[in-house]
């Protein structure tokens, strides 16, 4: 039952921060659209930056676990092109794009969130574990570019234009094509 109620602040938190802003909405508009109290809610979410933690911790640990795979690794096109390929999987899937979306709406307020910064440091991590110190500047920025590309393809295209297999497919084709330079 705790993780239910749990998993409704967040759904229904996402969507006000979403469509109102996060600055713009209060706990108290969050425990009015649940129909509980703010002391309910705190029992849950002391603030705003609790719930934000909740909703980007899981993909701070998928980061950490694929850093960690990758790291052990012989660094080849391969082993980089699965590394894309199990980033890409990460994410698929409703709740990644929400969050992206709400984060991406919500720039100027979320840019010095703590767990946003762990999150940008890690990917900054896995692109420099994907070049290595040997590699030339063209390549490091074409490996980034093709973890980007992953990310950006679903930003990228008018929404109902191509299916989300289709982006998925085309974003991953880039990526491995980036890759190989």
């Amino acid at each position: 039952m705790r993780e239910d109620t749990r998993s409704r602040i967040q759904e229904v938190a996402l969507r006000l921060f979403t469509e109102q802003g996060y600055e713009a909405t209060s706990l108290r508009e969050i425990a009015e659209e649940l129909g509980v109290t703010k002391a309910a809610l705190y029992y849950h979410f002391k603030t705003k930056d609790d719930i934000v933690a909740s909703l980007v911790d899981g993909r701070l640990a998928q980061l950490d676990e694929l850093l960690e795979w990758f790291k052990g690794q012989p660094k080849t096109t391969e082993t980089r092109r699965e590394l894309v390929e199990r980033y890409a999987e990460l994410l698929s899937g409703t709740r990644h794009i929400e969050v992206a979306r709400f984060l991406e709406r919500n720039q100027t307020a979320m840019r010095d969130h703590p767990t946003l910064i762990k999150i940008r440091d890690r990917m900054m991590d896995l692109a420099a574990e994907m070049s290595g110190p040997d590699a030339t500047p063209v390549e490091r920025i074409s490996r980034s570019l093709a973890m980007f590309a992953v990310h950006a393809g679903k930003w990228l295209v008018k929404e109902g234009e191509l299916s989300e297999d289709e982006v998925h497919k085309a974003a991953l084709e880039v990526a491995r094509r980036l890759l190989e330079v």
